[in-house]
């Protein structure tokens, strides 16, 4: 149904009528017991309706559905009692007692929904539930000395004896319903609001004790007025189901972060008024001076501690309201950053993983918890990367230490993550190590792409001038250097054009590379010469190798739909690596000296009319 505000209810607002019209009419006619039964029972048809439409509402949960059924049931219970009772008489109208068939429906109804109550999720575990329970039973014990100073140890020696037994069952199941409806108003987890529980207590409690409390009170009322007492927590009960009828739907609202584990001030309330009922009670009969000391005392002394405790569970509710907006907080962050949190133990099992799991490695964090991060890491960094960080966190605990690795993602692939690590295993609030990883996959790739393209020719994707001299830098042993000058390229360039030119480039450098070994670098010093450096090989290996590759790139080369040929000249240096300049000279000195022999040969060739000249 649509939201609708109460104060604009025709519902509401006619039951409030009901309760103001009430005091005047009984007042003035007297005792009326066949209106007065006939209008309670109209109240039990509304109110069987309106806890029918909360029990059905789509916004209830399944254990609310249950309680609310349950309350259906209690409804027709009283309904058919009370209208058992009306018929009878309406064909009796001189009949002054209450009959056992509707005192039986009524406490058969009111026990289903005493059971509903008792079996309701009450949430929380350990000292909250006992707090709830405290509580619970701090509010019913008092509600108990009232029942006991009203109606138990009343004299009801006039009454007939299925009276007295009809008032002490309703009395009793009345209190029953009134613990429950304050364990489950007490515990916030209530399938009520929290204003229409506690006035459905006051309506359903006052059936049962507001008429003995206003005997005790104020004396007789009368016929007329023991039916408005009589009847009007009846309106108020009915009243608050039309209430919660038209706020189902706030039922379907997160509550705000720790509102079930707040007190309640019912308790103090309780206390309070049996302070007050323990006074009242003394002046009826002839007290020793020194028992009134001892009572106002104990008054006194009560009411102190209660205004101690007062302002204790305000300082607590202040704290715990700081404390519930810092960790709210601190969820929030936490839920929606875009970083990964990971707790691990010693083992490097995941013990708390936070909800960016999924948007990082595409996996819920609760899938995470449990499992081995050793086993989503790299292979080859988990004998560098991570033997190297556990090393460094041994060696400064407490210390956020930043690396690089790379963890498996749902999809196969690898993702490499900004990861800061520290050790706060002994940090009794954490207990782990705490790494904080956020994905650096997109800027990894951006670093390895400039690093290549800063040591990398751009056409041939053969190592540059720079990686090489770095090379030759990081050698630790003998080494061999070949020089590689192309014969003819220039010829190819003038007469097919740059892009044949280039493709020339690149069919060189796919062949030199795969006649290379491992360790064994190529590179393109600029326009058609090549460089190959090899660590560790012995200078009679580089000629043959150097060989090779003259036979090699002397091959026709199937080009633009046509086969080029070029020749290479290749010069071959040996020595050590400190030398890589000197290298590069004898090596380009050996070169130009087999350039010089290839050119003195292919002369005398040519003049022969042996062989076509080169680029053809």
């Amino acid at each position: 149904m649509p939201k609708r505000s109460v104060a604009t209810d025709p519902v509401l607002l006619g039951l409030v009528a009901v309760g103001v019209l009430l005091a005047p009419w009984f007042l003035h006619y007297g005792d009326q017991r066949t209106v007065s039964w006939g209008l309670q029972t109209a109240i039990d048809v509304a109110n069987t309706y309106f806890t029918f439409r909360t029990a059905t509402h789509p916004a209830m949960s399944a254990a609310g559905r249950r309680f609310w059924w349950a309350a259906v049931i209690a409804c027709a219970g009283c309904l058919l009692g009370d209208g058992y009772q009306t018929v009878l008489l309406v064909l009796d109208p001189a009949l002054t007692t209450v009959s056992p068939v509707q005192t039986v429906l009524v406490v058969t109804g009111m026990a289903v929904v005493v059971g509903a109550m008792l079996r309701h999720p009450l949430g929380g575990a350990g000292r909250q539930r006992l707090r709830l329970w405290f509580d619970a039973t701090t509010v019913l014990t008092g509600v108990a000395v009232f029942l006991w100073y009203f109606v138990l140890a009343t004299d009801l020696s006039g009454r007939r004896a299925t009276d007295r037994w009809g008032a002490a069952a309703t009395a009793v199941v009345m209190l029953l319903i009134t613990f429950g409806l304050l364990k489950l108003i007490l515990s916030g987890t209530a399938p009520f609001t929290r204003a229409a529980g506690i006035a459905a207590a006051v309506g359903v409690s006052g059936t049962a004790f507001a008429g003995p409390v206003a005997l005790g009170l104020i004396g007789d009322p009368g016929p007329g007025g023991a039916s408005v007492i009589q009847l009007l927590p009846c309106v108020l009960a009915s009243a608050s189901f039309r209430v919660q009828q038209l706020h189902v739907w706030r039922l379907a609202e997160k509550p705000p972060a720790g509102m079930g584990g707040r007190s309640s001030r019912l308790p103090y309330l309780a206390v309070i008024a049996t302070q007050i009922l323990l006074v009242v009670s003394l002046r009826e009969d002839d007290v020793d001076p020194r028992v009134w000391g001892v009572a106002i005392g104990a008054v006194v002394i009560t009411a102190l501690v209660l205004g101690r405790q007062v302002a204790a569970l305000h300082d607590n509710e202040r704290l715990l309201t700081e404390i519930d907006g810092q960790a709210e907080r601190f969820r929030a962050l936490v839920q929606n950053t875009s970083d990964l949190t990971l707790v691990v133990d010693y083992d490097a099992t995941i013990t708390y993983a936070s909800p960016a799991a999924l948007r990082v490695l595409g996996v819920p964090d609760s899938e995470l918890v449990g499992t081995s991060l050793h086993d989503r890491t790299h292979p080859e960094d988990m004998a560098t990367t991570v033997a190297d960080l556990e090393r460094r966190l041994a060696a400064n605990p407490g210390t956020g230490i930043s690396t690089q690795v790379r963890w498996r993602h749902a999809d196969g692939s690898y993702r490499w993550l900004d990861v800061v690590t520290t050790d706060l295993v002994h940090n009794t609030n954490v207990g782990g190590v705490v790494l904080n990883a956020r994905d650096a996959t997109e800027a990894r790739a951006l670093h390895d792409e400039l690093h290549r393209q800063a040591t990398h020719d751009t056409l041939t994707g053969l190592a540059n001038r720079l990686l090489l001299h770095r090379r030759l830098s990081e050698a630790t042993e003998h080494v061999s250097m070949l020089l590689i000058d192309l014969d003819g390229f220039k010829e190819i360039n003038d007469r097919h054009g740059h892009h044949t030119g280039d493709q020339v480039l690149i069919e060189v450098a796919h062949r030199l590379t795969g006649l290379l070994g491992a360790g064994e670098l190529a590179a393109r010093l600029g326009g058609d010469e090549f460089a190959v450096l090899l660590p560790g090989t012995a200078a009679t290996a580089a000629a043959r190798l150097a060989d090779r590759i003259s036979a090699v790139l002397a091959e026709p080369m199937p080009i633009g739909g046509g086969l080029l040929t070029v020749g290479a000249s290749v010069g071959v240096s040996a020595g050590e690596p400190g030398d890589g300049d000197g290298l590069l000279r004898e090596a380009d000195a050996a070169m130009y000296q087999r350039k010089r022999e290839r050119r003195e040969r292919r002369a005398r060739a040519v003049g022969q009319g042996a062989v076509q000249p080169a680029g053809t």
